[in-house]
C-alpha cells in the first residue's frame, strides 16, 4: 500500500473561549488530513495546536503538513516507524504536526488488517469515562459551573489553576463547599506556580481530597519536581515536562512524579506513545490519556490507545466538551454521559463531516 497524496485542510472549530494559566484559547486551531492510497482507500488524522504549550500554530502545522506530505510520496504506507523516523530526520520537534501523520497511518493499518484500531493495538473495547475540566474563572462563577457539572451527571472535574496561588486555594475551596466530597476532583496547573506557591498550595489543599496535580510548574524547574514531590501530600502528575520516553526517563529516574499524562500532540502520536507508556508501566508509574482541543476525530484515536493500554488509567478526554459550538466528525467515539464509546469499524472509525470541510482552507499535496 503506497501513498498517493494527502488532502491538509485548517480545521478551524469555533468554540467558546477556554482559559488555562498560560492563555486563552478562542478556537480550536486544528489541522485534518487524509492520506491517500493506491489500495483505493485513505486514513485520517488531526492535530490540534496549542502553542502555549507546544509551540505550535495551525499555521505552523500547516505549513510542516505540506512538507511532511511531500516526503511521503509514493513510499509504503504502512511501514509507520519507517515513515515516522523520516519526519523526525527532517525536522526535530514539531510534535503536534507529526501526530496527524501519525495518526492516518494507524487508521490505514488498521483498516489493512480489518480490525477497529483498539484491536489492531491489541486491546479490548469498553465504556472510558472521562472528567469535565473547568478553565480559570473567579472562584464564584468555578463553583457554580462545577454545581451545573454534578447536576448533569459528572462524576471526575478536573480544576484548572495557576494563576495565582492563594486565589486557587479560595477556587478549590469554593468548589468542593458548592458539590460535596462524592466528586473526585482533580486539579492542573498548567506550569502556572513557582516552587514556593506550589508548596504553599498543595499543601492547603490537603484537606480537599485532590485525586492529583498536573504539572504545578514550568518544565525548566523540573530539577525541583522531586523536592516538591516529597514535600506535599497530594499526587503529582507530569504533563508539559514529558513530550516523550526521553523525558519520561528523566523525570523516572528522578522520582519527580507519580503519574504522567500522554498526549499526542506532545508525543508525535501513537508510535512515541506507545514507547512512553511502555517505560512508565515497567517503572509502576501509571498513566492517563489527554489531549488539546481536538474533536472526536482525535478523540477516537486516544479511545482506541486508551483501551490497548491497561496503564493508562485515568482519562481526560473532554477535548471536544471544552467550549467547541460545533462538531465537524461523522462516526467516531460517542458520549454516553461521560462515558464514551469506541465504535468497532476497521481502522480508526472516524471521518470529517464533508459539509464542514467546504469551508476549510485546503491544499492536495
Amino acid at each position: 500500500m503506497n501513498i498517493l497524496h494527502t488532502d491538509i485542510y485548517r480545521f478551524s472549530i469555533p468554540m467558546h473561549p477556554f482559559t488555562i494559566a498560560t492563555g486563552t484559547m478562542h478556537y480550536a486551531q486544528n489541522i485534518f488530513i487524509r492520506i491517500h492510497t493506491d489500495a483505493g482507500y485513505y486514513g485520517v488524522g488531526e492535530c490540534s495546536a496549542f502553542p502555549m504549550i507546544a509551540g505550535e500554530t495551525q499555521a505552523t502545522c500547516f505549513e510542516m503538513a505540506k512538507d511532511f506530505a511531500a516526503l511521503w510520496k509514493g513510499k509504503p504506507a504502512l511501514d509507520i516507524a519507517a515513515r515516522m523516523n523520516e519526519l523526525h530526520a527532517f525536522t526535530a520537534f514539531n510534535a503536534t504536526a507529526k501526530s496527524a501523520f501519525d495518526m492516518a497511518l494507524y487508521d490505514l493499518s488498521a483498516r489493512a488488517a480489518g480490525q477497529p484500531l483498539y484491536k489492531f493495538l491489541g486491546g479490548k473495547n469498553r465504556l472510558l469515562e472521562t472528567d469535565l475540566t473547568i478553565g480559570i474563572d473567579s472562584p464564584e462563577n468555578m463553583a457554580a459551573k462545577a454545581t451545573l457539572f454534578k447536576k448533569d451527571g459528572v462524576r471526575i472535574i478536573k480544576v484548572k489553576l495557576g494563576k495565582d496561588g492563594k486565589e486557587d486555594i479560595e477556587r478549590i475551596k469554593k468548589i468542593r463547599a458548592a458539590i460535596g466530597n462524592e466528586i473526585l476532583l482533580r486539579i492542573d496547573a498548567n506550569q502556572g506556580w513557582d516552587f514556593d506557591e506550589a508548596i504553599h498550595a498543595l499543601q492547603q489543599l490537603a484537606p480537599y481530597n485532590i485525586q492529583f496535580c498536573e504539572q504545578p510548574m514550568r518544565h525548566w524547574h523540573d530539577e525541583r519536581l522531586p523536592e516538591l514531590r516529597r514535600s506535599v501530600p497530594i499526587k503529582i502528575m507530569a504533563d508539559e515536562s514529558v513530550f516523550n520516553h526521553h523525558d519520561a526517563r528523566r523525570l523516572i529516574a528522578a522520582r519527580a512524579c507519580d503519574y504522567i499524562n500522554i498526549k499526542f500532540a506532545k508525543s508525535g502520536g501513537i508510535l512515541e506513545a506507545i514507547k512512553i507508556d511502555a517505560l512508565c508501566k515497567g517503572n509502576n508509574i501509571p498513566c492517563m490519556m489527554g489531549g488539546m482541543l481536538e474533536s472526536r476525530i482525535a478523540l477516537t484515536a486516544f479511545a482506541h490507545f486508551a483501551l490497548a493500554h491497561d496503564n493508562i488509567i485515568f482519562y481526560d478526554m473532554d477535548t471536544c466538551l471544552l467550549g467547541h459550538t460545533a462538531d465537524p466528525t461523522t462516526g467516531g467515539v460517542q458520549f454516553k454521559g461521560y462515558f464514551l464509546a469506541t465504535p468497532e469499524t476497521p481502522g480508526l472509525g472516524a471521518d470529517a463531516d464533508p459539509s464542514f470541510l467546504r469551508n476549510c482552507e485546503k491544499i492536495t499535496i
